[in-house]
């Protein structure tokens, strides 16, 4: 099955989130996602409310940073999501932007070392177990949490390097990939996840989810270019754009090459994002087997 879902960007005021939620849970949107940037907005926050204002809208946070968490905090908070909204929220860790961790004074020398025992930390807490940890960077003196999660959480990961998409595959549940892959790019994020979790001897269901920039409406195709380009991430075949045939056949492609749930990512100058969540649930969605 391919979920489809659509990021609401931080660089949006917080407020226009409340209009955004309304027209995803109303048009059918399978799962909204939320980025914690900095120093835009909360995922916590804005998860919470986004979870409140919607009826089944599906909501995912990718990703929380870690060096500017503390895992006892993330672990609170994602189990109170969870006790709030169950099943309704997945939720990502990842190593940070490092020059904005380092502009909070939080960046480390080693963030693979850092993720491997704050992920190692959280998946525990969020089983309910009592956790005493002396790492590099994770210190936890008999910690458990009093209202844990009634059933399994899924902690997914992201990664962009290799070592640090096979980390992902060892101690995640799931990886979370952003917009600059294209199918193949994709095959091959996914064989090194899948080095990382041969080493750790995991086996079962892994959920993929991948970000796709894209554009509907006039100008897509340069709109798209653009902000690729802007980013430093211009690939030939990167990125959605046109109508609903167009962005659905990258939607498959990215299926295809192993994404259980494919998010689009609307550019930054996207002039309807309301009509966008829409464009996705009620044109796009059709197109995509489920």
């Amino acid at each position: 099955m391919t979920a489809l879902g659509v990021v609401f960007r931080p660089q949006l005021p917080p407020e226009r989130l409340r209009s955004i939620v309304r027209a995803a849970d109303g048009a059918g949107l399978d799962e909204l996602w939320l980025w914690e940037d900095c120093f835009l907005e909360s995922g916590i926050a804005t998860s919470s409310a986004a979870l409140a204002w919607s009826e089944r809208l599906h909501v995912g946070v990718g990703l929380l940073p870690v060096p500017l968490r503390n895992v006892a905090l993330t672990a609170m908070e994602v189990a109170t999501l969870h006790r709030l909204f169950p099943g309704r929220v997945t939720v990502g860790i990842g190593h940070g932007v490092q020059d904005w961790m380092a502009q909070v004074g939080a960046r480390v020398e080693s963030p693979l070392t850092l993720l491997h025992e704050y992920a190692t930390a959280l998946r525990a807490l969020l089983r309910g177990e009592r956790v005493s940890t002396d790492g590099r960077y994770v210190r936890l003196d008999d910690v458990a949490l009093d209202w844990p999660p009634l059933g399994p959480v899924p902690v997914l990961a992201g990664a962009v390097g290799p070592r640090s998409l096979v980390l992902t595959g060892e101690v995640g549940d799931g990886t979370v990939i952003d917009a600059r892959v294209t199918p193949d790019g994709l095959r091959d994020a996914l064989a090194l996840v899948g080095e990382g979790r041969r080493r750790a001897g995991r086996t079962g269901e892994w959920p993929v989810v991948v970000y796709v920039l894209a554009a509907t409406g006039p100008g897509a195709r340069e709109r798209v270019a653009a902000e690729a380009a802007s980013s430093g991430h211009s690939v030939d075949g990167l990125g959605a754009a046109g109508d609903a045939d167009e962005v659905a056949a990258v939607v498959r492609g990215l299926a295809e090459a192993g994404a259980t749930t494919v998010v689009l990512q609307p550019t930054a100058d996207e002039p309807d994002p309301e009509g966008f969540v829409r464009f996705a649930a009620e044109r796009v969605r059709p197109l995509v087997p489920r």
